[in-house]
């Protein structure tokens, strides 16, 4: 398949996974220890988890499209871009090789998992857990394809590598790093230990700084402690895909 098509499938593959992230967004973002919302802002009961997040029946009560047409939850302009040019960057460094069906089905729940931690600073194990198994079985079918550019050898001591750094990281600090930036740890580490070291260095280093530079940023602006938590998830996330870039066009 030419590479222009590739990408602009992946793109299309993005954006229409994108559309269905703020519905799941909206009823996984609620605090510790409450159950997932179940209802619109309306009070209407929310028909499952995938889907776009409209609510037909707040439209028609608005009167037709208006009011946003019912639309709740974060932007779906917003994930939908982000979500299209992440598989679309992918798509580009890792071309027609196996594991790109993989990063694809895990971009749009990386999203989904960092629109969640910025809005409540937390990281549902219903999303991550899946997402860590998934990670595992889908790269071991991987390797078994013929032009896979990883090792799942690597994949598998990259998570343990990654999920135990940031254990160790929760233990000196748990003020500061929540025990589901240490979940999320494992499955963005095989996904860079897949590419070997090298790829896992750089990802784990980049979603370092990143986070670093926007907690500094709060204090230096005087919105945040230098205690205080912030979402770390979305950096982690961020960081990660750097490493695959990286792994994905040299690998």
């Amino acid at each position: 398949m030419p590479a222009l098509v590739l990408i602009a499938l992946a793109a299309a593959y993005g954006a229409a996974a994108g559309l269905l992230v703020p519905r799941a967004a909206y009823r996984l973002a609620v605090p510790y220890g409450g159950p997932w919302r179940a209802e619109c802002p309306g009070g209407h009961a929310l028909p499952g988890w995938v889907g776009l997040a409209r609510c037909g029946e707040c439209a028609e009560h608005r009167g037709g499209t208006g009011g946003g047409g019912g639309a709740y939850g974060p932007s779906a302009m917003v994930s939908a871009t982000v979500t299209a040019v992440v598989c679309a960057l992918l798509a580009t460094a890792v071309g027609g090789r196996p594991e790109l069906g993989v990063w694809l089905l895990a971009a749009p729940f990386a999203v989904l998992l960092a629109v969640v931690d910025g809005a409540v600073h937390r990281l549902p194990d219903v999303v991550t857990l899946p997402l860590s198994a998934a990670c595992v079985v889908l790269l071991g079918l991987a390797a078994l394809l013929p032009g896979a550019g990883g090792s799942w050898t690597g994949a598998l001591l990259g998570g343990a590598a990654l999920g135990g750094f940031y254990s160790v990281l929760f233990l000196v600090n748990p003020r500061g790093m929540g025990l589901g930036d240490v979940k999320l740890a494992f499955p963005l580490g095989v996904a860079l230990g897949w590419y070997g070291w090298g790829a896992l260095l750089v990802g784990s280093f980049v979603g370092l700084v990143l986070g670093a530079v926007y907690g500094m940023s709060l204090v230096v602006m005087g919105r945040a402690g230098r205690k205080d938590a912030i979402p770390f998830g979305p950096f982690m996330s961020a960081g990660a895909l750097a490493g695959l870039l990286l792994g994905g066009a040299v690998g």
